[in-house]
């Protein structure tokens, strides 16, 4: 394939302004898509400006009074809608966008436009529950395009190695045991949820994985988690589809969590993961990720590892840190 990478972005109609010294502003995209050029994948890559979002689309999941209320909060000037969470008049139109990036990855891949897919959305979404926006997020970008896939008979695996729990994720698919969730975070650490005995509804047992690390957990435990646990209970699942909800926030030198992953602890993870689903449809989608050396440098890690290429712009991080919690999943979960 002349260009085995997707990029769905729009860094240049990001129009969802957050107050100074908010860490979830503008110019996250660009650090996020600089890292493409350094990793040597500009041959690789196809620029896409992503689609908006449908109102229809968003309501798999959210609640359609609160989508109303988000779109007529935003469009009518914006404000903080909790203390973390702040729209501007044109967050809507951005939000809306953020999701339709992941939408849209899914179509590239189903389409055999690329081999991966990687949707440059922000806000993130993770937080995000069915009745309002939490933690930095408004829209829910990846649930959007899980509950499309589920819908049309997928079964899709959702990872999500964001430093913090995607709260809004797991309780979306809580019940539902056509989407598993997977979530590698820090614990204890903002919002306070994603306990290890959290493993899905009696409508869905044994759909959510919870990984909840101290402080200090590095790149080898990671891997540990990946062989020991993640991997066995995917290919339980046995997905169609994976979706990466890839904050980048458990780098080591993110300034708001205390994860001590590299980049190349992520593009090692990205290739791990990819082989548990079928060819062309592994799509990527940005959440956090606050420092902006590290999300560039990560990014491009990434998406080389998924492609095959060998860009290691750091080495690997080790240590024994979090071990534990990869010994009682695996007494949780029998395997």
């Amino acid at each position: 394939m002349e260009r085995p990478i997707a990029v769905f972005a729009a860094a240049d109609l990001d129009e969802h302004a957050t107050p100074p010294g908010h860490p979830e502003r503008r110019g996250r995209l660009d650090a996020s898509l600089a890292g493409i050029p350094a990793a040597g994948l500009d041959d690789a890559v196809r620029f896409v400006e992503p689609r908006l979002a449908t109102v229809d689309e968003m309501v798999r999941v959210h609640n359609p009074d609160y989508i109303a209320r988000l779109e007529t909060f935003c469009t009518t000037g914006g404000g903080q809608l909790d203390p973390d969470t702040f729209a501007a008049p044109g967050s809507w139109v951005t939000a809306q966008r953020a999701a339709g990036a992941v939408l849209d990855a899914v179509d590239a891949l189903r389409n055999d436009e690329c081999d991966v897919a990687f949707a440059a959305s922000r806000p993130p979404g993770h937080h995000a529950v069915a009745e309002r926006a939490m933690g930095f997020c408004l829209v829910n970008n990846v649930a959007v395009a899980a509950a499309a896939l589920a819908d049309q008979g997928e079964r899709v695996a959702i990872v999500d190695w964001d430093v913090h729990h995607g709260n809004g994720t797991q309780d979306l698919f809580y019940d539902d045991p056509r989407v598993l969730y997977v979530s590698t975070h820090e614990s204890p650490m903002y919002p306070g949820t994603g306990h290890a005995y959290e493993t899905g509804s009696e409508a869905a047992p044994y759909s959510n994985l919870n990984l909840p690390f101290p402080a200090g957990t590095r790149g080898d435990v990671f891997r540990r988690a990946v062989d020991e646990v993640i991997a066995p209970v995917i290919e339980r699942f046995a997905p169609t589809w994976l979706i990466i909800s890839a904050g980048f926030d458990a780098h080591r030198n993110d300034p708001l969590a205390g994860l001590e992953l590299t980049s190349a602890d992520y593009a090692d993870l990205a290739q791990r993961l990819q082989q548990l689903v079928p060819a062309r449809r592994t799509v990527v989608a940005l959440e956090g990720g606050y420092d902006f050396d590290a999300l560039s440098m990560s990014t491009g890690a990434t998406l080389s590892a998924l492609v095959g290429g060998d860009y290691r712009p750091e080495s690997t991080s080790s240590g024994e840190i979090g071990v534990p919690t990869i010994t009682a999943a695996k007494q949780r979960w029998d395997l």
